[in-house]
């Protein structure tokens, strides 16, 4: 597997898995958000972990509400996962606001991570935004400068 490592404990091996910590959204049809980050990195051999940033009600037709979680609840599940857990790369994904973005942004600033994918979300397959308006000049400006590499580039 891609993301294994074996490694030596009182004379057994045990596998040592990549970390992928997901900031995202959900997609309770499961083709996109945080259900998808899980199946592929699942799928990678790696171990995934999850700050989720909105519960969507959507499904392949449309979208019918964002319920957004609140900015510093977001934030605690990075502090959560990054001080106990660590990780080897980070997967951001829907950040509906420029408060959430900057939030996500200082969180990560005080954390030493090399490895940071940004998959912008700003609408569904089924046309619907999930990015507010005023954040599109955030996540240009404070976000993708940050990240090591943008999925859709």
């Amino acid at each position: 597997m891609a993301g294994v490592k074996r490694m030596k404990c009182k004379n057994k091996y045990m596998k040592h898995y990549k970390r992928v910590l997901s900031i995202a959204g959900s997609d309770p049809s499961g083709g996109a958000g945080m259900q998808a980050d899980l199946k592929t990195i699942s799928a990678c051999g790696c171990y995934a972990t999850t700050a989720l940033t909105a519960v969507v009600d959507e499904n392949t037709i449309g979208v019918t509400a964002v319920n957004p979680v609140p900015v510093a609840f977001v934030k605690g599940q990075i502090h959560s996962v990054l001080n106990d857990i660590g990780t080897d790369a980070i997967k951001i994904g829907m950040l509906h606001s420029s408060e959430l973005i900057i939030g996500v942004r200082e969180t990560l600033d005080e954390y030493e991570i090399e490895d940071i994918v940004l998959d912008p979300v700003m609408v569904a397959t089924s046309g619907d935004k999930l990015l507010e308006d005023d954040a599109i000049d955030t996540l240009k400006n404070v976000l993708i400068p940050y990240v090591v590499r943008n999925a859709n580039a």
